[in-house]
């Protein structure tokens, strides 16, 4: 007996599972049962296993009997006509949803001209193969997977155009990119996705060379005039809100200029672009340090207990200031309230970001990159057309990453621009190569896309061929100006004294063990107590039983708990996390005694 499971229960037994199955699939196409109902045979565990819960993903594919789909071209003529819809060609059971329990044991053939008496299914299109996003990627089909799932995530972080009313909008640390352009090779998937709406990447022409080792590995060389001219420009948004919070007591914030009789009062200078309001004005040029919401806050209970005592109680500074080492201009600036009443003031700061060493590139087939210089124009090589590229990209990140790609969307933008038409790069429906290649040469340019090009710096011809061609670059949202982070004196943190944590903290970065070890082994000694001297604190110590002592700086005069006044002190310089070690030794009964040798 074959067990039969519904929703993974079991439910009862059958003589023959696979008689079962058949006559469920059966009963399905006719209509009698739900098309969201699947079902398989596993022989391996002797048992039928019908799936009808909910959150299953489904995909749809056309029936096949006898090597031929029962949805015929007369099927499609009654579909453009609007005589018959999608839900009529699933009830009449020519079209159905299988899971993918059941998608297991169904044999889906690509296109119809791959039809056989054994497959049982047939893809709608072969782009459905792909989701939304890997369809909008041209010519995948031509790719290392791993390459694609890399595009898929190369295009999810592309800077583009994410709302038309971004401007009105305060959502946190948007990016938008200026004068966006329709990618020359397209999908089918562009027009279906309305892609025009929200336009992501800009149209270039990139060689395929090294040139003068700036862009090794994956980096890229870029067309400084190029930029000046407006290439890749993008904008960052900074969001700024505050609210006046209501306190027990009758207290609450106020946003106002304040007062230089305020605990915490910066300087007349920090509070210069503030209007009567205690707002920054529109169009203000601000920068890191500059006060944009003016407010002040009571002290709740955070002096000291005297000045409650004397009934003085002075107001404590708390403004929004613009964040450390960034700048820009102040956008928009909102005044309203809250559910609760509380007056709630938002603003946002633009900034114009240009491209920059560092900033983040990526194509559509996944080869992604950072840039490693910016050249002018006139050290930028160039074809005996006088084509000079926007991008230059390293031909090393091609063998060993398979993405074919790359290379055919560069060849085929180079037949899109020429002949002033989109190509279409649809996955295993799109524009042949063959094709693309003879294109190309009907416009007196070699089939395979290279050209002769010029040193720019020297003039001469370089020796070498050199793939060039027209494609689709995305600017990434990892911008440097947003990773870049530095200090030299600053905040430390109040247990341990060691800098803080974080950029947003004007945190230190941290020399870990192997950092540690290259200084070793250099042999920087100084540069490596300059870096361990972080948290050093002097600590008294006493020569006779190695325990931490008390010392009086001012007194100059020493108490060790064991010895007495009279035992001899010495103050030696350790970590301040090394006498918290101390401490804890001794809090738990263990007696850390430090012997004290000889000054070399």
């Amino acid at each position: 007996m074959t067990f039969v499971f519904v929703n993974g229960r079991l439910c009862g037994k059958t003589d023959d599972g696979e008689k079962l199955c058949s006559q469920i699939v059966s009963d399905r196409r006719k209509g009698m049962l739900s098309s969201n109902l699947n079902v398989r045979y596993r022989k391996d565990a002797d048992g039928v296993f019908i799936n009808t819960d909910g959150g299953r993903l489904v995909r749809a594919l056309i029936v096949v009997k006898n090597g031929k789909p029962l949805v015929t071209s007369d099927d499609i003529n009654l579909l453009e006509a609007n005589h018959l819809s999608w839900d009529d060609l699933v009830a009449a059971g020519k079209i159905e949803y299988l899971d993918a329990d059941e998608e297991e044991d169904a044999y889906v053939a690509l296109n119809e001209s791959e039809l056989t008496n054994e497959h049982t299914h047939l893809e709608i299109s072969p782009l459905s193969v792909f989701g939304t996003q890997a369809a909008l990627l041209p010519f995948i089909n031509h790719s290392n997977a791993h390459r694609n799932v890399t595009a898929v995530k190369s295009v999810q972080q592309g800077v583009g155009n994410y709302s038309t009313n971004y401007l009105i909008r305060m959502d946190n640390d948007s990016m938008v990119a200026i004068d966006q352009q329709m990618p020359i090779v397209k999908t089918k998937m562009y027009e279906n996705e309305s892609f025009k709406t929200h336009v992501f990447g800009q149209n270039v022409v990139v060689a395929v060379v090294s040139y003068l080792g700036y862009n090794m590995d994956d980096a890229i060389i870029i067309n400084k005039s190029s930029v000046d001219r407006g290439l890749f420009r993008a904008m960052f948004f900074r969001p700024y809100k505050v609210e006046e919070t209501k306190y027990i007591g009758g207290q609450s914030d106020v946003v106002t200029i304040p007062d230089k009789d305020v605990i915490g009062y910066r300087s007349e200078d920090a509070y210069k672009f503030l209007d009567e309001d205690g707002i920054a004005f529109p169009s203000a040029h601000v920068e890191s340090g500059d006060v944009l919401i003016g407010k002040v806050s009571p002290p709740r209970f955070v002096s000291s207990i005297d000045k409650f005592r004397l009934g003085v109680q002075k107001q404590v500074e708390s403004s929004i200031e613009c964040r450390t080492g960034e700048n820009g201009i102040v956008e928009n600036v909102y005044v309203t309230s809250t559910a609760d009443g509380n007056k709630y003031v938002s603003l946002k700061v633009r900034q114009e970001r240009r491209v920059e060493i560092g900033d983040k590139f990526g194509s559509r087939s996944g080869q992604k990159g950072v840039v490693g210089m910016l050249f002018d124009e006139a050290d930028m090589p160039f074809t005996y057309s006088g084509i000079i590229p926007d991008l230059i990209f390293s031909p090393y990140s091609l063998p060993t990453r398979m993405s074919m790609a790359y290379l055919l969307e560069l060849l085929s933008g180079k037949v899109g621009a020429l002949g002033g038409r989109y190509v279409d790069g649809t996955p295993f429906t799109g524009e042949k190569e063959e094709d693309i290649r003879r294109e190309l040469g009907s416009y007196g340019f070699r089939e395979s896309g290279v050209e002769t090009m010029y040193n720019g710096i020297t003039g001469e011809e370089m020796k070498i061929r050199i793939f060039i061609g027209d494609m689709t670059y995305i600017r990434l949202k990892h911008f440097v100006a947003n990773k870049i982070q530095w200090r030299a004196r600053g905040p430390i943190q109040l247990l341990t004294r060691q800098p803080t944590e974080g950029k947003s903290k004007s945190g230190g970065l941290r020399l870990g063990e192997m950092e540690k070890d290259c200084f070793v082994a250099y042999g920087a000694a100084m540069s490596l107590k300059e870096r361990f001297d972080s948290d050093k604190i002097p600590v008294p110590v006493c020569s006779k039983c190695g325990m931490t002592a008390v010392y009086n700086f001012r007194k100059r005069t020493g108490y060790c708990a064991i010895d007495g006044e009279d035992a001899p002190i010495k103050l030696i310089e350790v970590s301040a996390s090394f006498k918290i070690l101390l401490d804890e030794l001794k809090s738990v009964g263990i007696y850390p005694r430090i012997i004290l040798g000889k000054k070399v």
